[in-house]
């Protein structure tokens, strides 16, 4: 019999008995059990006691949870339950609970979810469990848990059903209770430098604060054509505008682009605005946030990826970008600096090249293929080219290059920021440029937003913002080698139908 077969046998088997106890007046999905305890609760209440001072517990604990394991001796069975906290061992015998709701017990499966009322004691081996005096079928399980879902090659299939991966798979519930807890700690540390957390559209008239292809939909009630929005920025710095001077957003953005161990369609960013500040106030903040969250999350400031110590602590090292091309991608200004020589090399590299790109979108690529991959510990690029930084600042000394970095952790873009370009005029040959480039076929070009301009020209004070990708960084503090292992529900292709 093959897997296949052997999966739908057991599947039939397990509706099968739900029918027989349904006949037998058993409801299978009741909703009358009310636990009073989670098991870490009881764990930690009891975990220090000797088995006499269990012996004098008289409180009952009441908990429910998945059945993971049972082990039967006759009379006699040892299980584990499992609730959204931790895992407990239960002791059930006939002599206590009588003879038909031990038998009742045996026909249980594992994953069927049970409310248990018990004593906690120690075993033989030390282990705390419940003695149980009662128990009762809270919901019926009519799938079995595959034995070794965790082990499994297919990948797809773990993030396709999360909800069975967080049953059987504990690293993975973990990695979830970091993302929350990176996310707490976040809105606590900006919260307590004067920042507001607002909300702003994810349906937009026109998509703009990045350059990226946008997901199009449509409104049929107005009739209009609407974009998901690709980063929140202009209606953040509108808010600057309008007198919030701290302001950030935890926001969902949707890029029409590829898929990989780093890219997810829709994922989550972290952006903040502060007026009266530009970027080198940013680097310090950076440095500041990133070392808070290892403290509190791993209490060092040293974390453990895929085999690479990083060392979080402050200061960062710090390279403008044409320093980066020449000290770590090992180029000479002659390569970089002639479009022809650096176009050539970008395709030795096997980039594609598109005639119209500009020298600073190809001066990028090369960023991209021989820089970033190397920067494995913290490192700080500024002083991005003008022409790829569409809303920046430009450097006051040299307006060819921008007052904007990037901060790249194990060889990945973590965070972008930079002084706000808050001249209307500037604001708008930048846009004008860019939809030049759209109209040559640079789909990711920004679109001219004459609201934004019109908002810059009642005046945004000096500023500085900047945006971090939720996910990478959670990537970072659990070890996890792709952006799907952090992200609860990964886009992915429909099944094929079975």
């Amino acid at each position: 019999m093959s897997s296949t077969e052997a999966k739908s046998s057991l599947l039939k088997q397990r509706f099968e008995k739900a029918e027989k106890l349904e006949k037998q007046g058993i409801n299978l999905f009741p909703n009358t059990f009310r636990k009073k305890h989670d098991i870490i609760e009881i764990k930690e209440k009891y975990k220090s006691l000797s088995n006499e001072e269990l012996e004098k517990v008289e409180e009952q604990s009441v908990i429910a949870g998945r059945l993971m394991a049972v082990r039967s001796f006759g009379k006699a069975t040892f299980a584990h339950i499992q609730d959204g906290s931790d895992r407990i061992q239960i002791f059930l015998q006939q002599k206590e609970l009588g003879a038909d709701k031990y038998k009742f017990f045996k026909k249980l499966d594992i994953g069927d979810i049970i409310g248990v009322i018990g004593k906690p004691f120690l075993t033989k081996t030390g282990e705390l469990t419940l003695n149980v005096s009662d128990f009762e079928l809270v919901t019926k399980s009519l799938r079995p848990l595959p034995e070794k879902f965790h082990g499994l090659k297919d990948v797809e299939a773990r993030y396709r059903q999360r909800y069975v991966d967080l049953i059987v798979n504990p690293k993975v519930r973990e990695i979830f209770r970091t993302r929350t807890k990176i996310l707490k700690l976040i809105r606590q540390y900006l919260d307590e430098r004067g920042f507001m957390e607002v909300e702003t559209p994810m349906m937009q008239v026109i998509p703009g604060g990045a350059t990226a292809k946008p997901f199009e939909t449509y409104h049929n009630a107005l009739g209009m054509k609407l974009y998901l929005r690709i980063a929140p920025e202009l209606y953040l710095k509108r808010l600057l505008v309008g007198g919030f001077e701290r302001v950030y957003e935890i926001n969902r953005n949707f890029r029409n682009e590829g898929i990989s161990t780093q890219h997810n369609p829709e994922f989550t960013m972290l952006e903040f605005y502060m007026a009266y500040a530009d970027y080198n106030d940013l680097f310090k903040i950076t440095e500041d946030m990133f070392s808070y969250l290892a403290q509190e999350i791993l209490g060092s400031q040293k974390v453990n990826y895929q085999g690479n110590e990083i060392d979080l602590t402050p200061p960062w090292n710090k390279l403008s970008f044409y320093e980066s091309l020449e000290k770590i991608g090992g180029l000479s200004k002659d390569q970089y600096q002639d479009i022809e020589k650096a176009k050539n090399l970008v395709r030795e590299l096997g980039e594609n090249v598109k005639e119209y790109e500009s020298l600073g979108k190809i001066q990028t690529k090369l960023f991209d293929l021989l820089v970033e991959p190397k920067l494995i510990q913290p490192h700080f690029i500024y002083h991005y080219p003008t022409e790829v930084s569409p809303l920046s600042r430009r450097n006051d000394k040299d307006p060819s290059i921008t007052d904007r970095f990037e901060l790249f952790i194990t060889g990945r873009e973590m965070a972008n920021a930079f002084s706000e370009l808050n001249d209307p005029r500037d604001q708008k040959k930048r846009f004008e440029e860019q939809v030049k480039e759209k109209a040559k076929g640079e789909e990711e070009a920004h679109f001219m937003d004459q609201d934004y301009v019109r908002a810059l020209e009642y005046g945004m004070p000096p500023a500085a913002g900047e945006g971090i990708g939720i996910d990478r960084l959670v990537m970072l503090f659990t070890d996890s080698p792709s952006i799907r292992e952090v992200i609860l529900f990964p886009l992915l292709k429909p099944e094929k139908d079975k």
